[in-house]
């Protein structure tokens, strides 16, 4: 298990009624933390619609997650 710190941002944040929180998980990867986010929250949007940064850099989602570190899981914004 590691502790990570997420930031949720548009209409991840509005699902999850929080913009961060700090969870202990079992996932390894971005993908898998991910996915379990979507199974516990019902985040409506796939992974193929989501980037994801960590410590303010976008990531592959295959990139291993430490102890720590702040994850960000970003949607597409649409501007105007």
């Amino acid at each position: 298990m590691i502790t990570v710190t997420i930031q949720y941002f548009a209409i991840l944040r509005e699902q999850r009624g929080l913009a961060h929180e700090t969870l202990a998980t079992p996932a390894a990867t971005a993908a898998a933390l991910y996915e379990e986010l979507r199974a516990r929250y019902g985040f409506s949007l796939p992974r193929d619609r989501v980037r994801a940064a960590v410590d303010e850099n976008f990531v592959a989602w295959d990139t291993l997650l430490r102890d720590g570190q702040t994850v960000v899981f970003i949607p597409p914004v649409a501007g105007g």
